[in-house]
C-alpha cells in the first residue's frame, strides 16, 4: 500500500517479489500448497499476493509492545488469583468460568496474537487474542508462497513453528510427570471446517517434533484408567485447546430479548476429565483454561481501572498501546450517549468482529439502542481509534504472535471497518 511503503521505507513489492514464481494464479498456488483448500469468504477472495513491508524499526515496535500487553496480562491473571472476589465482583464470572480459571491459575499463556494498529498517535493494540488465536496456517502458507529473492528483507514467521513447538515440550516437561509419553492431542470444533488449516498445521509441527498426535472434539475425551486425558481412545500428555474457553462453560445471550442458546449447558463431562488429569499431572493443556479471564475483554478493563496496582513497566504499556477501556455498567448511559463517535462497545468473549458495535456507524437511535439492550456485566466500551489508512481506505492490522512473553511472528489483514472474517490477509516482508 502506497503509504505503507512511504511511512516503512519500504520498496514497491512489484519490485522484489519472487520472479520465479509459478504461472498458476495466486489461489490456486494456495491451494495447491496443501494446507488452506478454500481462498474465498463468499465468494471474494480473501488472500492477496501484494505483501505488507514493515521496517525493522517498526516490526520490532510493535514486538514491543505485543510483549508489553501481554506482561500486564500475566501481572493482571496472578493479581487477580490473589484476590478471588473479583472474579465475582468485576468480572461477574459464572460458576462453571470460575472453576476454569482456578483449576488452572495462574497458568493462562501459552501463545497470543495482539493486534496491533499504526495509527498518528502511536502503535495501539485493540485487545489481545490470548484464548484459541488464529491466522496461523494463513501467515505460514502466505509466507512460503510469496518469497522475496532480493536479500533486502526477511520473513518474521520464519521461526513461529519452533517457538510454538518449544513452548508446548517446555509445558510438558514443567507441569507433566516424568517419562510420560510424547503424545498430543488437538481439541477443536469438528464441525467447523474453517478450523481445518490450523489443525493440519500444529499437527504437523508435533508430528515432525516425533509426537504421535490425535485430533477431535471435547466430546471425544475419555479418563483412562492411568489417569491420563484420552481423546479417540489415545492418552495424550498434551492436550493442544483450540476449543473456546467459553463454549466449555455457561452460555448466556449478550443482548436482553435474544433467545438462549440451543446448548446453554457447559461441558461438565469433557471438562472434568482435563481438570482432573491437569491435577494429577498426567496431561497438561494449553492454551491453560486461565485463558477464560485473559480473553474477556472485561481484563481490558481492568488493566485500566486498576492501573495504579500494576507495575511501572505494566501501566507505561496499558497506557501507550491500550486504548481507554472500561466496563460499560460504570460509564454514564447519557455520556456514552453523547459521545457516540467515540466509543466501540464489545461484549466479554466476542471474536472476529462479532458483537462489537461502532458507534460511529450507527444512528443515534440505533447507538442508544444497542447500550439499553447490553446485558450488564457483559458489556466494555473502549475509546475508538483510527488506524492510518491506504489508498484503498483500508487499514492493516498487523497481529503480532507472542509465544511464551516474545514475540514469533506476524499475521497481517488489510479491511475496512472493523477486522472480520472478510478481511484480506496478506503475506509480511521485513526490511533488514
Amino acid at each position: 500500500m502506497r503509504d505503507t511503503a512511504a511511512r516503512h521505507g519500504s520498496e514497491p513489492a512489484s519490485e522484489t517479489r519472487n520472479e520465479g514464481a509459478s504461472p498458476l494464479s495466486f489461489d490456486a498456488r494456495i491451494v495447491a500448497s496443501g494446507l488452506i483448500g478454500d481462498p474465498y469468504f463468499e465468494g471474494v477472495p480473501r488472500f492477496r499476493e501484494e505483501p505488507v513491508v514493515l521496517s525493522a524499526a517498526s516490526y520490532a515496535a510493535m514486538c514491543r509492545a505485543a510483549e508489553g500487553i501481554v506482561a500486564a496480562h500475566d501481572e493482571a491473571v496472578r493479581m487477580i488469583e490473589k484476590d478471588e472476589p473479583l472474579l465475582d465482583s468485576f468480572f461477574e464470572l459464572m460458576p462453571c468460568q470460575k472453576l476454569a480459571f482456578l483449576a488452572s491459575a495462574p497458568f493462562w499463556h501459552g501463545y497470543a496474537r495482539a493486534d496491533v494498529f499504526d495509527t498518528k498517535d502511536g502503535l495501539k493494540i485493540c485487545e489481545l487474542n490470548s484464548d484459541t488465536p488464529t491466522g496461523h496456517a494463513e501467515a505460514t502458507c502466505l509466507s512460503s508462497l510469496v518469497r522475496d529473492d532480493s536479500g533486502r528483507t526477511w520473513d518474521p514467521n520464519v521461526g513461529l513453528a519452533e517457538a510454538h513447538v518449544h513452548m508446548f515440550e517446555a509445558y510438558l516437561a514443567t507441569r507433566v510427570e516424568p517419562g510420560a509419553p510424547k503424545t498430543a492431542g488437538i481439541l477443536y470444533p469438528t464441525d467447523l471446517t474453517e478450523d481445518l488449516p490450523w489443525v493440519r498445521l500444529i499437527q504437523g509441527w508435533l508430528e515432525a517434533r516425533g509426537f504421535q498426535v490425535s485430533t477431535g472434539a471435547p466430546q471425544n475425551l475419555t479418563l483412562g484408567d492411568d489417569g491420563r486425558a484420552r481423546l479417540l481412545g489415545v492418552p495424550c500428555s498434551l492436550v493442544v485447546r483450540h476449543y473456546k474457553t467459553d463454549w466449555w462453560t455457561e452460555r448466556v445471550p449478550v443482548w436482553q430479548g435474544d433467545p438462549p442458546f440451543d446448548d446453554p449447558l457447559p461441558l461438565a463431562g469433557p471438562l472434568e476429565v482435563l481438570v482432573r488429569a491437569e491435577v494429577a499431572k498426567k496431561t497438561v493443556v494449553v492454551n491453560p483454561f486461565g485463558a477464560i479471564l485473559s480473553q474477556n475483554k472485561r481484563m481490558l478493563a481492568f488493566l485500566w481501572e486498576h492501573l495504579a496496582r500494576f507495575s511501572e513497566q505494566a501501566q507505561k504499556a496499558i497506557v501507550d498501546h491500550l486504548p481507554e477501556t472500561l466496563r460499560l455498567e460504570s460509564l454514564h448511559p447519557a455520556m456514552l450517549s453523547v459521545e457516540r463517535e467515540a466509543w466501540v462497545l464489545k461484549s466479554d468473549y466476542g471474536c472476529e468482529g462479532d458483537e462489537v458495535v461502532l458507534g460511529c456507524d450507527l444512528s443515534q437511535a440505533e447507538w442508544d439502542r444497542a447500550i439499553s439492550l447490553a446485558q450488564r456485566g457483559r458489556f466494555v466500551a473502549q475509546r475508538r481509534f483510527s488506524p492510518r489508512l491506504g489508498p484503498n481506505d483500508e487499514s492493516i492490522n498487523h497481529g503480532v504472535y507472542v509465544v511464551a512473553g516474545k514475540a514469533a511472528g506476524l499475521y497481517a489483514r488489510t479491511h475496512r471497518g472493523t477486522t472480520d472474517r472478510a478481511s484480506t490477509s496478506a503475506p509480511v516482508w521485513v526490511k533488514k
